[in-house]
């Protein structure tokens, strides 16, 4: 009896056991799928919040950046609406430059053309002079050593005659009339070194107006040179304005060209 209480129990475990044991497979799938969510839940939770820290953060910089952008676009603006004012400025000063180059080329062109002309017409004013003074110093070395005969029937005689009636403010018109009458041979002209004393006294005068006009003829030269030279010097000026336009300061007019000095 012992013997088949025993077998009996034991056949009641067994069968139990086996109705137990898809009952405990259930229960240990559920329990490691539980823990295995439970893992990725917390997976996903710390995802969640290193991206939310990063979304701060990144948003904070990104507001920085939006800020100091906007900042540097009103700046830029500002900087844009001054270039361009500078530039309407620059422009004018430009043309105002190129104007007075083009003022400044025309009178130094006008003045060189004058001076030429001045210069030509000493030119030829000094050859007379030099002639004539030549032709004065020769009657008077002709008259002085006795030889006034033979020179009245010289080329030199008639030139000089020719010099007496042109030259008009170099003698007194008697004094002329005497020796234009000596150089005719008249008898009641006067004597010979009377008419040396005249001749003297008109190469004097001759070589003084001679003296003036190339003092007259240096100063002129003199002028043109100068306004030459400003004229050049404040074109150099206006040329290296025009390349730097803004100076140290920012003000395109702080380095003015200095004021042209004429010498006329």
């Amino acid at each position: 009896m012992v013997l088949v209480a025993s077998g009996a129990a034991l056949r009641s475990r067994e069968t139990e056991a086996a109705l137990a044991n898809p009952i405990r497979k259930v229960v240990t799938m559920l329990q490691s799928m539980q823990t295995k969510v439970q893992e990725e839940g917390e997976k996903e939770q710390a995802l969640y919040d290193k991206y939310m820290c990063y979304c701060k953060t990144a948003g904070g910089d990104l507001q920085e950046s939006i800020a100091k952008a906007g900042s540097s676009i009103s700046e830029l603006g500002t900087k844009i609406k001054a270039a361009e004012e500078q530039k309407v400025v620059l422009g004018e000063e430009l043309k105002t430059a190129q104007s007075d180059r083009t003022a400044a080329k025309a009178a130094m062109a006008e003045a060189t053309a004058v001076r030429e002309k001045e210069a030509a017409a000493y030119a030829a004013e000094k050859a007379d002079d030099d002639k004539d003074i030549a032709a004065v110093a020769k009657a008077i070395k002709a008259i002085s050593t006795g030889m006034a005969g033979s020179f009245l029937q010289t080329t030199g005689a008639q030139m000089l005659k020719q010099i007496l009636l042109g030259k008009r403010d170099d003698l007194m018109d008697d004094e002329r009339q005497d020796v234009l009458a000596f150089l005719s041979g008249m008898q009641e002209s006067p004597q010979s070194g009377q008419i040396v004393g005249i001749l003297k006294q008109m190469a004097d005068e001759m070589k003084k107006g001679a003296a003036e006009a190339a003092a007259a003829e240096e100063g002129a030269i003199k002028i043109y040179d100068g306004l030459m030279a400003a004229k050049k010097k404040r074109g150099a000026c206006f040329d290296e304005r025009n390349r730097n336009k803004v100076g140290e300061s920012g003000d395109a007019r702080s380095r003015d060209c200095p004021d042209e000095k004429r010498p006329w």
